[in-house]
């Protein structure tokens, strides 16, 4: 075929080895320039706070901060009596100078101690040997976390002979958990990279062979992260961002190579010229990848919908890296070779034999469709059983592991204060409020069970009676607000129960609910409320590739069914493992009975994605096969044959690319590292082997509907061989 005729992709690769010197120094300079672009990018990642914009919440503490000057606590500070209690006259007396030093910092707004609140018992432990000191810290999450905090912490925690000072706090928690994910990445990529490397020569069986995807991983990871300093400028992006770029950038940059590098390889044992053999695969591997690429990137561009920062950078992460594995593969990949080929070939060709394990497997399973099908759809819905006891709940500082200095600070105030008044759940009004109203709101509030105490203009409040006169002055401006107190216990169970219940009592005003509890609780019923419009836009779009590649409608309703079947294990292992418990003393984390509900939404996302990446590649082998003699159990065999051992290679890969991340210190990295790997493992395996040969085999002519049965060609057609 000329070079200058056939399909446009076909005709690329032509341009590409001919070019292929030009195309190699370009790029080289693009590598260089997108690294310094990379490299300037990471340090302006930031970890996104779980607000939902636009919420009850997100409304109160705008309305707090700009009628009353307050709001809900960024920063506590610990404080211990070196020497007997708080209420100890020195102790008193430098606890207020800390309070008035803190409060003294530019970047605070509001600070407020045990002692200068008029010594409230929410504020002082069951022993008396600690107090707390709440700051109020305005500003974005980077500017909290980035400027402030890191300048603040360190003076304020400096300690006197009097008092030793910890510092603890959402902010503070999660300022803590950036340096500890990055850490997580490095570990991480240092065991990713030589198994890689040994993966792919066992799979190879040449050095430049095995080096090649993995340079072409790195080439999508630069390129991924030169795209987000672009996105940077117009959105905020997560830290967490950044283990999914690295890790899906390394493996789809490593599975879109070997795809490529497999048809290379079969067009020159076919007897193909270098250049032709170099068209040849950007003609057929190409439109795989490209159908790939999208079917990925699709899957992650749901998360758009969702209004939260957190979730969006990681759609923005997972576009970036697919383009820049699309880059590596299609553009960079033909030229390399092109100018050196010769080393990927194996060193002795091996002629294409009709059977093999995976033909035979196929033939197995064909012939026996709904007894192997069967059991493998029972096996893996077993597996996928534990996903009936989901609970959704929050997270908190034990993401965090147990030596995080943040998380000790945490660990001290839920096991020695009664109450967690930097928690509180606050109530302000939205229009006049008679004054009489004010104190049967309040006793009323602090009969809702798991309510420690509510403070108000009107006094404190505890089980309905009226405890003493609190610090009216501080409830007082235009209008009113009311601070309910949880109990430790009741923010430890279930603080999104205990903010319905506070929304629940009948106020004689209208009011807003905001604080910490309210904020997480609204941030994951709008997560939660959103989740079947993600999962009907995912099944949708992912579906519209499908049908443009295949031009059947059966075949991606199998796919579908097939993918979700693939993500019911995964979030199965979720349950049993990160919310259960199960294997935390091995992987090392602590579990809290609950998922928050953000995770799994992005891992669904992900995982859905990376699933449809080899469903996309191996049905394009059966469908070219199949195009090829009309037989579909023909076309099946040939295609397991053909690919299944670079689907198990690839998914094995990219499956370690994740799970070295089950080492992390971050209980979130663990989990996105442990559930993609549980699903790409399952995938590559008993559903690409068992599951798509025996539906396949069941569906028959019906796989290629509406399309027109193709004329059955040559010998045998009717069955497999």
């Amino acid at each position: 075929m000329s070079t200058r005729t056939g399909p446009p992709l076909r005709r690329l690769g032509f341009f590409l080895a001919r070019r292929h010197r030009a195309v190699l120094a370009l790029a080289l300079l693009g590598f260089v320039v997108a690294g310094v672009l990379a490299a300037g990018a990471v340090p302006r990642l930031s970890l996104a706070r779980f607000e939902a914009p636009g919420s009850e919440s997100d409304r109160a503490q705008a309305e707090l901060a700009r009628r009353f000057g307050t709001g809900s606590p960024d920063l506590v500070l610990l404080v211990t009596a070196r020497r007997g209690t708080v209420d100890d006259p020195a102790v008193e007396a430098a606890g207020r100078e800390l309070t008035a030093r803190v409060a003294g910092d530019p970047g605070v707004a509001e600070a407020a101690s045990y002692w200068t609140r008029g010594r409230p018992a929410t504020l002082r432990s069951g022993d008396g040997r600690h107090a707390l000191v709440v700051v109020r810290v305005p500003g974005d999450a980077g500017h909290v976390r980035g400027v402030v905090l890191p300048r603040l912490v360190p003076r304020a925690t400096a300690g006197t002979d009097l008092l030793e000072v910890r510092a603890g706090g959402g902010e503070e928690v999660f300022r803590e958990t950036v340096p500890l994910a990055r850490q997580d990445f490095v570990r991480a990529e240092l065991v990713i990279f030589p198994l890689a490397f040994v993966l792919l020569w066992l799979y190879q069986r040449r050095v430049a062979a095995a080096l090649v995807p993995i340079l072409a991983g790195v080439l999508a990871m630069v390129i991924g992260l030169a795209l987000l300093s672009g996105v940077l400028a117009v959105a905020e992006i997560s830290t967490f961002a950044l283990n999914l770029t690295l890790a899906m950038g390394l493996g789809l940059g490593i599975d879109y190579c070997l795809f490529v590098v497999q048809r290379f390889r079969e067009e020159s044992a076919r007897g193909a010229g270098r250049a032709a053999a170099v068209a040849g695969a950007v003609e057929h591997a190409g439109r795989t990848v490209l159908f790939s690429g999208l079917t990925v990137a699709a899957s992650l561009s749901v998360l758009f919908v969702l209004p939260f920062a957190f979730l969006r950078s990681f759609a923005w992460a997972g576009i970036a890296v697919v383009i820049g594995g699309l880059v590596a593969a299609l553009l960079v990949l033909p030229a390399v070779l092109a100018a050196a080929g010769g080393a990927l070939l194996p060193r002795r060709a091996r002629p294409e034999r009709e059977g093999g394990f995976w033909h035979a497997l196929a033939v197995r399973v064909m012939r026996r469709p709904l007894l192997t099908g069967g059991l493998a759809a029972a096996l893996l819905l077993v597996l996928a059983s534990p996903f009936l006891g989901l609970r959704f709940g929050v997270a908190d500082d034990r993401i965090l592991p147990p030596e995080a200095s943040s998380r000790q600070t945490q660990e001290v105030i839920r096991r020695s204060f009664p109450a967690e008044e930097s928690d509180a759940v606050q109530l302000v009004s939205r229009g006049p409020v008679p004054a009489a109203a004010v104190a049967p709101y309040a006793a009323s509030l602090s009969r809702v069970p798991g309510v420690a105490q509510v403070d108000s203009a009107a006094g404190s409040f505890a089980g309905g009676r009226r405890t003493g006169d609190g610090d009216p002055a501080r409830f007082r401006g235009e209008g009113t607000w009311l601070s309910v107190v949880p109990s430790a216990a009741a923010l430890a169970d279930d603080p999104v129960r205990l903010v319905a219940a506070v929304r629940a009592v009948p106020p004689p005003f209208p009011v807003l609910a905001g604080g910490y509890p309210a904020e997480l609780a609204d941030y994951r019923a709008s997560i939660v409320d959103r989740l079947p419009l993600v999962l009907a836009l995912m099944l949708a779009v992912t579906f519209a590739v499908l049908f443009l590649m295949t031009r059947s409608l059966v075949l991606p309703v199998k796919a579908t069914l097939l993918n979700v079947l693939s993500l019911g294990v995964m979030s199965g292992a979720l349950v049993w493992i990160f919310q259960d418990g199960n294997l935390s003393g091995l992987l090392g984390f602590t579990p809290t009975g609950t998922l928050d509900p953000s995770i799994p939404i992005l891992m669904l996302c992900v995982a859905y994605g990376l699933s449809m990446d080899y469903e996309v590649f191996l049905l394009s082998r059966i469908k070219e096969e199949y195009d090829r003699t009309g037989d579909t159990a023909r076309a099946v065999a040939a295609g397991l044959r053909r690919g299944a051992p670079l689907i198990t290679a690839a998914g094995g890969i990219l499956a370690l690319s994740f799970a070295a991340y089950a080492t992390a210190e971050v209980t979130f990295v663990q989990m996105l590292g442990v559930g993609i790997a549980v699903a790409v493992l399952v995938d590559a395996t008993v559903i690409r082997a068992v599951l798509v040969p025996s539906l396949m085999r069941l569906a028959g002519p019906l796989n290629w509907w509406p399309s027109s049965p193709r004329p059955v060609t040559g010998p045998g057609s009717t069955t497999a061989r």
